[in-house]
């Protein structure tokens, strides 16, 4: 199977752009018809969507066109964030393989406030949320804004960075209210991670607490929200009392170095990749690396002249322990291995 990725970029959101992006995927896979776009429009194309979608589709020479509006878009070729600008993957024809099945991961994007939505059943999915974002699927808009795509005659298989690193040892929740967390073992929260921190963050005001989270075994991290006057942290999750937490870190060089490693294990059960969807967050694109992509930088050593497209949103669903979780600040890779039987 062939694959292709097109990036392009304007000082307006025009509908072409999408096209352009979509035709210079399909040079770059030999010029076959696609069997599927991905499509990823930055959000300057709030209001361009659906004639923009529209244009890649006829690019395409088919309706098979999937994706969502995004804060920020990248290819192989590098990555976009303040001007408008197109991301496009197009999949050639899949060799004969598997068919869907509840197990196979899907591919998921979503725009609404809750992933996954009630009633969903058991399968594994990877992909991205952002806040308010249109979705579609078959080139239409996607009303709710949340699509599932699964794509036969593939394996996907994929690895997720957190970027995260302990900071010492997990303490005992002893007094919570709400979403805040008063008091672990016998310190307020704020304290505790206070001592937790390294030096050169431990005596910033406010706390850095966008740079950490709170982890409990076997759950997602949990971000922290704010740290209160009174001590307390308020987190994006209840906490309960009894819980043990840890503090973790997401730190430039540690995160860069996950995201290597997350690759390396990807590598090792991914022979022969076809192509790549990378879901990363806004918080750990450039922004986070001071003006660039290490996270993006680092894909294209580990698998140089792959094609790949990514989307920088506010959430990354990955699955966890047998459900589906989404996380922030995190980057999940999607390698597309064809299967022949």
């Amino acid at each position: 199977m062939k694959a292709g990725s097109g990036l392009a970029s304007a000082p307006l959101a025009a509908p072409a752009l999408a096209a352009d992006a979509v035709r210079r995927a399909i040079a770059a896979a030999g010029g076959e018809r696609p069997s599927r776009v991905f499509l990823f429009l930055s959000a300057h194309f709030a209001r361009q969507a659906p004639r923009a979608i529209q244009a890649a589709a006829g690019a395409a020479g088919g309706l098979q066109v999937s994706g969502m509006l995004a804060e920020g878009v990248f290819t192989e070729a590098g990555w976009r964030l303040d001007q408008p600008a197109v991301a496009a993957l197009v999949l050639g024809q899949a060799g004969a393989g598997p068919g869907p099945s509840l197990v196979q991961p899907r591919l998921a994007f979503c725009g609404g406030p809750a992933f996954p939505p009630p009633g969903a059943d058991a399968a594994p999915r990877w992909g991205l949320t952002c806040r308010d974002a249109l979705v579609w699927h078959d080139a239409r808009l996607c009303a709710p804004p949340c699509a599932e795509i699964q794509i036969p005659g593939h394996a996907l298989l994929g690895a997720l960075s957190t970027g995260l690193h302990a900071l010492g040892e997990a303490q005992e929740v002893t007094a919570v209210r709400g979403h805040d967390v008063l008091n672990l073992a016998s310190a307020s929260a704020a304290d505790s991670l206070r001592r937790a921190l390294p030096p050169g963050l431990r005596d910033r005001s406010p706390l850095p607490v966008h740079l950490v989270a709170a982890c409990e075994d076997g759950l997602p991290p949990i971000p922290i929200l704010t740290a209160n006057g009174d001590g307390s942290l308020c987190l994006a999750r209840p906490p309960r009392v009894g819980a043990r937490l840890q503090w973790a870190l997401r730190q430039p060089l540690t995160a860069a170095a996950d995201m290597a490693a997350s690759l390396e294990s990807l590598a090792a059960r991914c022979q022969n990749p076809a192509c790549a969807l990378v879901f990363s967050c806004i918080g750990r694109g450039p922004l986070f690396y001071d003006g660039e992509d290490r996270d993006l930088a680092a894909l294209r050593r580990r698998f140089p002249g792959l094609p790949l497209a990514g989307a920088y949103g506010t959430g990354q669903i990955v699955p966890w322990n047998g459900g589906v979780a989404v996380l922030q600040n995190s980057v999940a890779t999607v390698l597309f291995e064809p299967c022949h039987v």
